[in-house]
């Protein structure tokens, strides 16, 4: 029911009779859809900007990676070298040795999982900056077209192919911004 009802209420605001429509000589305001749709994840992905962050942000997460893989395998050796030892310790020499290597671990631990969470919340900063540099590109498109808003795509049920400005935003994007550094 609620899927009818949000049919009926797009097609309604895309099929608005013409008498409820601001009069705007034709000469000013272009013939085109009120309501335009934009998928912003394709705007991420496609652009230059976008795929610059994505991959430093692949490259920084593959970095980080690398850094635990040596420490998992570092710790393993430093255990196993303990473990091979032990027969030959003390036992409160061991004790004391396997408490410190556990230390070292929790440490190890929470340092990997606060650059894990630094790294995650850079991604988030990233995506912020994009998406707020990339509005004024889509306003000005929305602009130029006349339109009175633009929605994301995935709340979009029914639309036609002409109020999708993806494809351009795209260009756009690239013409403007580049990859994001100038």
């Amino acid at each position: 029911m609620m899927m009818i009802w949000r049919a009926m209420m797009v097609w309604l605001l895309l099929a608005l009779p013409v008498a409820a429509q601001p009069t705007v000589p034709a000469e000013v305001a272009p013939a085109g859809p009120q309501v335009l749709i934009i998928d912003s994840e394709r705007l991420f992905f496609e652009t230059e900007y976008g795929r610059r962050i994505s991959a430093d942000l692949a490259e920084k997460s593959a970095q980080l990676q690398i850094e635990n893989d040596e420490i998992v395998q570092s710790l393993t050796e430093e255990e196993r070298s303990l473990t091979q030892r032990r027969p030959t310790m003390d036992p409160d020499a061991f004790r004391a040795e396997a408490a410190a290597f556990d230390t070292r671990v929790q440490e190890v631990r929470r340092d990997r999982e606060a650059k894990t969470s630094e790294l995650a919340a850079e991604a988030t900063r990233a995506r912020a900056a994009f998406e707020e540099r990339v509005q004024a590109v889509v306003a000005s498109i929305m602009l130029e077209r006349g339109a009175a808003m633009v929605m994301e795509q995935r709340n979009v049920i029914l639309s036609v192919r002409s109020a999708n400005i993806t494809d351009d935003a795209v260009a756009r994007i690239n013409d403007t911004l580049g990859d994001g550094t100038q």
